[in-house]
């Protein structure tokens, strides 16, 4: 298939990208490249798909109309994966009208761009930040998502709403994918793992939030990013029993709303320890308050997914951050 990935060169894109192309499909990457984290790493991961004879890519951004409308003519798209956002739950706390060009005209930039072109699918990025005040674990799709305790979220609430109109008003396929702390090899600078290595192997303390008492679904990325295709493979029709009490992961219209996760929460004390044993360092821990904008635990309830396209993560944390902390000390000669 030929199949658009904005946010190629994030850490998500770029391993999807590199999944489909490893299986026979062509790939068009669309990215900004901004300067949100250092745009070294980005091209960095964009380098190693460069090279393959069905990968092309387009340097532009969500919110430009015009780029985006050249990019599907262009290209002519059979599916589309928008995973280009301006992600980040702190950052929007000082810089929010980033998220609602990127997050919000720049989505509506993608939904006009994939009903004028009659895409057969549109997966896109969601995220657990949606589940914002709710307290009941696992979070599940069928729950109340009403209560956002950060502009990103509501963003990426907004993004589901705006899907799922598409999807009613002009009967444009589309699935969201409520990603649930994503780790791995050629991860986000801003994310805990990545901060946290750095400051261990510099010997400088590392900042815990909610004095350690987090826990958190961490998800590897390639057991991510076989979700994302499996999901992708699977366009969705209209949803069976739609009618008085509807489930807000469904509809009449073809829309779908999952969970894709690892189904296993850790405390964030137990990831400092695993970290901890790969990098053959202890971390000097600074207790910190919650952070605005946090929500305490996340836990994913995969169920649906697993049900509808198969979806089984398999890594365990021990695996996955090791293989990170291999990667890291080779990218950057520690």
């Amino acid at each position: 298939m030929r199949i658009l990935v904005t946010g190629a060169a994030g850490f998500i894109g770029a391993r999807l990208s590199e999944a489909l192309l490893a299986r026979g499909d062509e790939v068009l990457g669309f990215d900004d490249l901004n300067a949100y984290y250092d745009p070294r790493l980005k091209q960095a991961r964009l380098e190693r798909l460069l090279p393959h004879g069905n990968f092309r890519f387009v340097r532009g951004a969500l919110e430009d109309r015009v780029a985006m409308g050249d990019a599907f003519a262009a290209f002519d798209p059979q599916r589309v994966v928008n995973l280009a956002a301006q992600a980040g739950v702190r950052y929007s706390l000082d810089n929010p009208h980033a998220y609602v060009n990127s997050n919000v005209t720049g989505f509506l930039n993608v939904l006009e761009a994939c009903r004028d072109h009659k895409i057969e699918h549109l997966v896109y990025a969601s995220s657990s930040s949606v589940y914002g005040a709710n307290r009941k674990l696992p979070f599940s799709v069928d729950d109340n998502v009403d209560h956002p305790v950060s502009l990103y979220a509501a963003t990426k609430k907004a993004n589901e709403l705006m899907a799922h109109t598409y999807s009613h008003l002009f009967g444009l396929p589309t699935t969201g994918l409520r990603f649930f702390t994503v780790y791995g090899p050629w991860g986000r600078p801003d994310m805990a793992l990545f901060l946290f290595t750095r400051r261990i192997l510099a010997g400088e303390p590392i900042d815990i939030f909610n004095h350690g008492r987090h826990s958190r679904d961490f998800t590897y990325i390639d057991d991510i990013v076989e979700g994302v295709v499996r999901t992708l493979d699977r366009v969705p029709g209209p949803g069976p029993g739609h009618g008085m009490a509807p489930s807000p992961a469904s509809s009449n219209a073809p829309y779908r709303v999952y969970n894709i996760g690892n189904h296993q929460p850790v405390e964030l004390l137990r990831y400092i320890e695993v970290l901890e044993h790969c990098l053959g360092r202890k971390a000097e821990r600074r207790l910190l308050p919650m952070q605005p904008g946090d929500v305490a635990d996340t836990w994913a309830d995969v169920e649906a997914l697993r049900q509808d396209v198969g979806y089984s993560p398999s890594t365990p944390i021990e695996v996955g951050v090791a293989r990170f902390v291999a990667w890291y000390r080779e990218y950057h000669g520690v």
